[in-house]
């Protein structure tokens, strides 16, 4: 079940972003991460932080202009996306795990920890 929540998406030019909170799931302790899925396609691991914000990891298509962060004293972690493309267009999902390195490998997120609904994300070409 859905544990986490994303805002912040929406139709966009260049630059976004996308806020995850936790109501009912602590950050604190754990890895965080981002997949996102566009229509008709498999999902695709974004970027994931550890839970010391000390490693971080991005998915080859956005390296360089994506930038993953957290705040536990707000339970909210954050993904900041420039240069988008329409390649970019997907729903992000926002996840969490006890591992950095599970959020990397896993192919189904919906089997980490904890997981949200979605949001969609459409850019201006």
């Amino acid at each position: 079940q859905a544990q986490l929540v994303e805002s912040g998406g929406g139709q966009v030019g260049g630059s976004l972003r996308l806020s995850c909170t936790a109501s009912a799931f602590n950050f604190t302790g754990n890895a965080m991460g981002w997949f996102r899925q566009a229509p008709g396609k498999d999902s695709e691991f974004v970027a994931s932080i550890n839970y010391l914000s000390s490693l971080t990891y991005y998915g080859d298509s956005v390296k360089g202009r994506f930038h993953i962060a957290r705040d536990d004293a707000r339970n909210t972690g954050f993904l900041e996306m420039n240069s988008l493309t329409p390649e970019d267009e997907a729903a992000y999902y926002c996840v969490a795990s006890y591992s950095i390195h599970t959020i990397m490998k896993i192919t189904d997120f919906r089997t980490l920890n904890a997981w949200g609904q979605g949001i969609l994300v459409t850019v201006h070409s």
